[in-house]
């Protein structure tokens, strides 16, 4: 079994993301929305268009509003959740790094 985990804010789930690869520090992964997936959708949006203009304050702007989400990554192993990371999804495809 590939290792896996869901991206909440709280109880609610935004989606699953399952281990493709790992890329330096980046864990490279297949992303499956949920119904929270709402909540971050604009966020990613806003983040993918910050980086096509390669607007670095723009792109951290969003990074901090997404860390103001609260967000974590909990193990689907049950280990511990991991709360302090970078998130970039498109898609169906998601990577992180913490």
């Amino acid at each position: 079994m590939k290792d896996a985990w869901q991206l909440r804010r709280g109880e609610e789930v935004i989606g699953r993301l399952v281990l493709e690869t790992v890329d330096m520090f980046w864990y490279d992964c297949r992303f499956e929305a949920s119904t929270g997936w709402t909540t971050l959708r604009p966020h990613m949006e806003a983040l993918r268009a910050a980086a096509e203009r390669s607007d670095m304050d723009a792109i951290h702007k969003v990074d901090e509003a997404i860390s103001a989400l609260s967000l974590e990554l909990a193990p689907e192993d049950g280990g511990e959740p991991i709360r302090d990371f970078l998130v970039r999804i498109k898609g169906d495809s998601a990577r992180f790094r913490y």
